[in-house]
């Protein structure tokens, strides 16, 4: 039994020499990092996030926004609030101090709009390539940089390949798109992932013929980037927000489809007002009732016991207006919901050590 023991101690002992030897092998080939245990502290880090721009949606992703390094996908009908939500992204991502590119393919981004939603356009890179495959190699390039945080592609069926922009009218390029998407991204993935670049693409939406049931609906591009996508998002406008009959912006649902980082089919409402992008306070009151930290009575909002408005509307005035107890209500929120809370200034604050979390409860 005991020269058992020994003979499996051995075999052992040079089955982990070998793994050594191998592995030393690989990082010598293919670079240091190319492969590693899943326990070392390296490969266990929380993947670092670019806030979505709407807190409903940091929290139904579960991590608190976009991870780096992979790729999403937002679809929906038009005017649903897809070019928004991306914008929303590159003014978190640059208020963080990270570089953002928008590629525009279908030449409609509206600058004095980006700048509404706090986009500062001097740092904004912006690209307006003549077809798709221009497209997809500036984005490559970008991502190969590694010196951007998050590149957004507007949109994918607006990247045409160059046969089509140089063939007739009423040529037939059956799949050219959905094979150059496929190719484009199987290329991609691997730079994004070490480049730790967030890579958005916006889709539309087209209908199926003669589908009997189900959905009729699809997104363009063929179906590579619905696998490739680590996050997929269906954004829908479910109501016309109105202030005295006229139209001030839009309740959008966003959808979480797709979710490798945390559980999918969580869904997201928030306010869109026009001309100045999600609404942060609208939010902070939604949420804020749901998690009891506003309380409602009938048609009154309290905050410890003070009343801060009649009314929604007077309750997110108050929020405006009271940017500190708006904070504290967001990091309330934040906290309840697993996520770390935010400076002031809206930046991540550095996580807390047990010894500094044990100073804090003795003080």
């Amino acid at each position: 039994m005991k020269k058992q023991k020994e003979e499996a101690q051995g075999l052992d002992d040079s089955k982990k020499l070998a793994i050594d030897q191998a592995m030393t092998q690989i990082e010598k080939q293919f670079g240091k990092g190319s492969i590693m245990r899943l326990g070392a502290a390296s490969a266990t880090n929380i993947i670092p996030v670019i806030p979505t721009g709407s807190l409903d949606l940091d929290i139904a992703l579960g991590i608190g926004g976009y991870p780096l390094g992979r790729i999403v996908e937002i679809y929906g009908p038009e005017s649903s609030g897809k070019t928004t939500l991306t914008l929303s992204a590159i003014a978190e991502a640059q208020k963080r101090g990270g570089v953002a590119a928008f590629i525009d393919a279908e030449h409609a981004l509206d600058p004095s709009y980006a700048k509404k939603l706090g986009v500062n356009l001097e740092e904004l890179l912006v690209s307006q390539p003549d077809n798709g495959e221009e497209a997809l190699e500036i984005c490559e390039s970008l991502v190969r940089s590694n010196a951007i945080d998050i590149v957004v592609v507007d949109s994918v069926a607006a990247l045409v390949p160059k046969a089509e922009i140089e063939g007739d009218m009423g040529d037939a390029h059956m799949g050219l798109q959905a094979r150059l998407m496929s190719q484009a991204l199987r290329k991609l993935t691997g730079t994004i992932s070490k480049s730790r670049t967030v890579v958005v693409f916006i889709n539309q939406i087209r209908m199926k013929i003669g589908v009997m049931f189900g959905s009729p609906e699809t997104t363009t591009g063929g179906n590579a980037l619905k696998f490739y996508s680590s996050i997929r998002l269906d954004i829908r406008k479910i109501e016309t927000l109105k202030e005295k009959e006229e139209a001030t912006g839009n309740r959008v649902r966003v959808k979480v489809v797709k979710n490798k980082m945390a559980p999918p089919f969580r869904q997201a409402e928030f306010d869109i007002i026009y001309n100045t992008g999600i609404s942060r306070e609208s939010s902070l009151v939604d949420l804020g009732v749901k998690h009891d930290i506003i309380s409602k009575s009938g048609a009154w909002y309290s905050y410890n016991t003070e009343k801060i408005g009649q009314g929604k509307e007077a309750a997110k005035e108050y929020l405006k207006s009271n940017p500190e107890i708006a904070h504290q209500v967001e990091n309330m929120v934040r906290d309840l919901n697993g996520l770390p809370p935010l400076s002031a200034e809206g930046k991540p604050l550095p996580p807390q050590t047990e010894a500094q979390d044990g100073q804090r409860a003795a003080g």
